[in-house]
């Protein structure tokens, strides 16, 4: 009985210190990547993809809708369009229309 006791008190003493030791190095991390994502740099970084990917998405459904024709659906072509309008009018890099 006195090991039993023993060993309870030791795992609950191990849980609670371990416990402590895991939730600081959360923090830690979680504070780490917060200060990470407010780096001007990364937010530069992330917002310029942001910007290409949505020219690409809009080249790719001219090209898929140049070859498809009236298959795509009015929802997708809507979607599409709002990103191709966010991303700027006037000529790409390609000499193509974005709009």
């Amino acid at each position: 009985m006195r090991y039993k006791v023993t060993f309870v008190v030791g795992l609950a003493l191990g849980y609670v210190l371990g416990t402590r030791a895991g939730r600081e190095r959360y923090e830690q991390l979680k504070k780490s990547a917060r200060e990470f994502a407010q780096n001007p740099a990364v937010r530069n970084a992330a917002e310029t993809a942001g910007h290409t990917g949505r020219e690409y998405a809009g080249k790719a459904f001219a090209v898929v809708s140049e070859k498809v024709g009236d298959a795509v659906p009015a929802s997708l072509a809507g979607r599409v369009r709002g990103l191709r309008d966010r991303s700027g009018a006037g000529e790409d890099e390609w000499g193509t229309s974005n709009t």
